[in-house]
C-alpha cells in the first residue's frame, strides 16, 4: 500500500510540475502581450517606397488566434506563416490614422500596405498574436464587442486590457458594434425562432440554414415575415445600439473607436432593407471615422467609399500560399509564393498553380476557380507500383493523384476524392464511383427525424434560457413536441445527409495498387475497390492535383475559390517489394521520433490549457 501511495505522489508531483511550467508559460505569453516594452516602429514615408499610382491598400480580418488553431481560429504558428509570406512579398502595416489621411487628405502610402484586424476581441487572439505583431513589427486592430464589457466573460478583453494593449503600441481599438444578436431566425424547416442572441445562435446552429439576419440588418419580422416594429420602433431601436455603444466605450475606454466593422452587411448598403441601410448610415458617419462593410475581397483604393470598404478573413485552415493566391487575385499585383524545402522542389515540376513543399507534405494550392498540378520529374518509366499517402485537405473540394499518364495528360488513370467521393477515372471515363459515407459506415438520420430533433432541441433552449436570464429570452416561444415516431429511413424516409461546410477539415489515408491492368484502392485502412479492370496499360508520369470544387456554405468567408490540396506522407514504392522505394516525402528516423516528441508534448500542453 506504501508503494502505490509513493507511486501516486510521484505521479501528483510530475503533473504538479508540467502544471507549474505550462502556467508559467502562459503567464508569461499573457504579461508579454499586455505589457510590451517595445515600441511600434511606423513606416518612414521619407525611406519608404510609395506608391506611383493608387493601388490602395488590402485589409485582413482574423476571427481569432489559438495557440493550436481550430476550425475558425488559426493557430499561432500557421499566423506567423502568413506574416513572414506577406513580410517576404513587402507588405507594410498601416495605422487607423494611416487610412483616414489616405482618403480624407489624399495622403500617400507604401507600395505595399495593408491594414489588419482580429475580431471578437478574445483574450487568447491578444495572448497568441502580440508576440507575432511584435516581431514583424506589425500593428493590429483589436475589434470587440460593448455589451461584453458588461457581461465580464473571462474570454474575452476586459476594457483594463485594451487599455494596456494600446499603451504597447502594437495594437489600436476597433468595435464590432454593441452586441452580436440575430433577428427573423428560421431553421432549415422554416420554423420561425424569432431573435436569438449570440449564445442561443451558436447552440442551435447545427439547425439553422441562412435564413436569418443581423441585429441592425432589417426591422424585426413575424413568422410571415411582416415586420412586427414600426419605422419609428425600428430607428429608435438602432439609434438606442449606438448609443449604448458610445457609453460603453466611452466609461470604459474614454472614447469611441475610430474603426467600425458592422455585422454583418455584405449587400452594397448597409442593411438588407433600404430604411434600416439608411439608419445605419447615418449614425456610422456621426460616431466613427471609417466602416469596413463587406467581406470577402481584401482590396481597397480611393474609389472606394471610407464607410463602405472591404476586409478579407483568413481561414484557419488557410496554407500561407492560399492568403498569397486570394491577395493576388484581388490586386493583380506579382506575388511571390512560398516553395518550401528546395531539395523536395527539385522532384517536382510545378503545371498550375502552385505548391508548398515541407517535409512530410506537399501542399499544392489551385489557381481560383481552378486547380493546381505537379509532376513527379524523377522517372516515368514505372508500371507497376503502390501510392501511400494521407489526404489532409478540406472535404469540400478535389485532390487527385493522376498514374501512368502521358505529357499532355490525355492518357492517364486517375484515382481523386472529391467532395467526400472517390471517383477512379481513365483518360476522362469515369470507371467508378464510392460514397465515402457510405464506405466508412455512416448512419444517416432522416429529414423527418431531423426536423423532430430540431423542434425539441429548440424547445429545451427556450424554456433554460426563459428560466436564466433575468429578463426572459427574446426567441420566440417554442411548443414542446411530445416524443412522437418518425420515419426512418429503414421506413423509406428520404436521408438527411448534412451539407459540406467550406470548412470542414479532411483526414484520408489512401493507398493505391497498381498491376497490370488491375486497380485497388484502400480508403482509411478499409477496401474501397480491388482489381478493377483498366485498360491503361504503359507506364506513364505520376501527377499530384488540387481543383476547386465548388462554393461551399460559409457565412464567413463568402468568396473563397481557391483549394489547398495537401498530400502528406507521400511514398510511391515498387508493388511485389515495398522497400524499394521509387519516392518518399516522409519522415523518417530521428527526424520523426523528434516529431513524436514535440506532437506528444503539444498535447500534453493542450490539455492542461483546457482543464486548468
Amino acid at each position: 500500500m506504501k508503494y502505490l501511495t509513493t507511486n501516486k505522489d510521484k505521479r501528483k508531483l510530475i503533473r504538479s510540475i508540467v502544471q507549474g511550467f505550462i502556467l508559467l508559460g502562459l503567464t508569461w505569453l499573457l504579461l508579454n502581450a499586455l505589457f510590451d516594452f517595445n515600441q511600434y516602429r511606423p513606416y518612414d514615408p521619407l525611406s519608404t517606397e510609395n506608391q506611383e499610382e493608387d493601388k490602395g491598400f488590402i485589409a485582413l480580418s482574423y476571427l481569432g488566434v489559438d495557440r493550436d488553431g481550430t476550425n475558425t481560429m488559426i493557430s499561432n504558428q500557421r499566423l506567423e506563416e502568413h506574416f513572414e509570406a506577406l513580410t517576404k512579398n513587402g507588405y507594410m502595416t498601416l495605422t487607423q490614422e494611416d487610412i483616414e489621411s489616405y482618403y480624407n487628405n489624399n495622403d500617400s502610402i507604401p507600395k505595399r500596405s495593408m491594414f489588419l484586424m482580429f475580431e471578437d476581441g478574445r483574450r487568447d487572439t491578444a495572448i497568441f498574436s502580440s508576440v507575432l505583431l511584435e516581431k514583424y513589427n506589425y500593428i493590429g486592430t483589436i475589434l470587440s464587442y460593448g455589451n461584453k464589457f458588461e457581461e465580464k466573460d473571462p474570454k474575452f478583453l476586459s476594457p483594463k486590457d485594451l487599455k494596456r494593449l494600446i499603451k504597447s503600441t502594437f495594437w489600436e481599438i476597433g468595435t464590432n458594434g454593441y452586441r452580436l444578436a440575430y433577428i427573423n431566425v428560421f431553421d432549415r424547416y422554416e420554423n420561425y425562432l424569432g431573435e436569438l442572441h449570440s449564445v442561443e445562435y451558436s447552440t442551435l446552429n447545427q439547425y439553422i440554414g441562412r435564413n436569418y439576419n443581423h441585429y441592425l440588418m432589417d426591422f424585426i419580422r413575424d413568422e410571415y415575415k411582416i415586420p412586427k416594429e414600426t419605422y419609428d420602433q425600428m430607428k429608435d431601436r438602432i439609434r438606442t445600439d449606438y448609443i449604448l455603444m458610445d457609453e460603453v466605450y466611452r466609461e470604459k475606454l474614454g472614447e469611441m473607436p475610430k474603426v467600425y466593422v458592422l455585422m454583418h452587411s455584405n449587400t452594397g448598403k448597409y442593411g438588407s432593407n433600404d430604411k434600416v441601410s439608411a439608419i445605419n448610415e447615418e449614425w456610422m458617419k456621426k460616431s466613427f471615422a471609417m466602416n469596413f462593410n463587406r467581406e470577402g475581397f481584401s482590396l481597397n483604393n480611393k474609389e472606394a467609399n471610407i464607410y463602405d470598404l472591404t476586409r478579407m478573413q483568413p481561414q484557419a485552415y488557410w496554407y500561407p500560399n492560399h492568403l498569397l493566391m486570394r491577395i493576388k487575385a484581388d490586386t493583380n499585383e506579382d506575388i511571390l509564393f512560398v516553395d518550401g524545402d528546395p531539395s523536395i522542389k527539385k522532384d517536382w515540376d510545378m503545371i498550375n498553380g502552385v505548391a508548398e513543399f515541407r517535409k512530410s507534405s506537399i501542399i499544392i494550392t489551385s489557381e481560383p476557380e481552378g486547380n493546381g498540378l505537379i509532376r513527379l520529374n524523377k522517372n516515368s518509366n514505372h508500371e507497376n507500383y503502390a501510392v501511400h499517402t494521407r489526404l489532409t485537405g478540406n472535404v469540400l473540394g478535389t485532390q487527385t493523384i493522376y498514374l501512368r499518364a502521358d505529357e499532355e495528360l490525355k492518357e492517364y488513370v486517375a484515382v481523386k476524392i472529391k467532395n467526400n467521393h472517390l471517383y477512379i477515372e481513365e483518360g476522362g471515363k469515369e470507371l467508378f464511383a464510392l460514397d465515402l459515407n457510405k464506405h466508412d459506415g455512416a448512419v444517416f438520420q432522416s429529414v423527418e427525424e431531423n426536423k423532430l430533433e430540431a423542434l425539441q432541441h429548440e424547445y429545451k433552449i427556450y424554456k433554460k434560457n426563459s428560466k436564466k436570464y433575468k429578463k426572459p429570452t427574446k426567441m420566440e416561444p417554442q411548443e414542446k413536441v411530445e416524443k412522437q415516431d418518425a420515419k426512418t429511413i429503414d421506413d423509406g424516409a428520404v436521408a438527411f445527409i448534412p451539407e459540406i461546410q467550406i470548412n470542414e477539415l479532411g483526414n484520408r489515408k489512401l493507398d493505391i495498387y497498381l498491376r497490370g491492368q488491375r486497380l485497388s484502392v484502400d480508403i482509411d485502412n478499409k477496401e474501397a475497390v480491388k482489381d478493377l479492370p483498366i485498360s491503361m496499360k504503359e507506364p506513364g508520369y505520376i501527377y499530384l492535383e488540387s481543383a476547386w470544387g465548388e462554393y461551399g456554405y460559409s457565412q464567413r468567408n463568402i468568396a473563397d475559390d481557391v483549394y489547398d490540396g495537401v498530400f502528406e506522407d507521400l511514398m510511391i514504392v515498387d508493388i511485389d517489394n515495398e522497400k524499394e522505394i521509387i519516392y518518399s516525402n516522409k519522415l523518417e528516423g530521428k527526424e520523426l521520433v523528434k516529431e513524436k516528441i514535440v506532437s506528444r508534448w503539444n498535447k500534453i500542453v493542450n490539455w492542461f490549457i483546457r482543464n486548468l
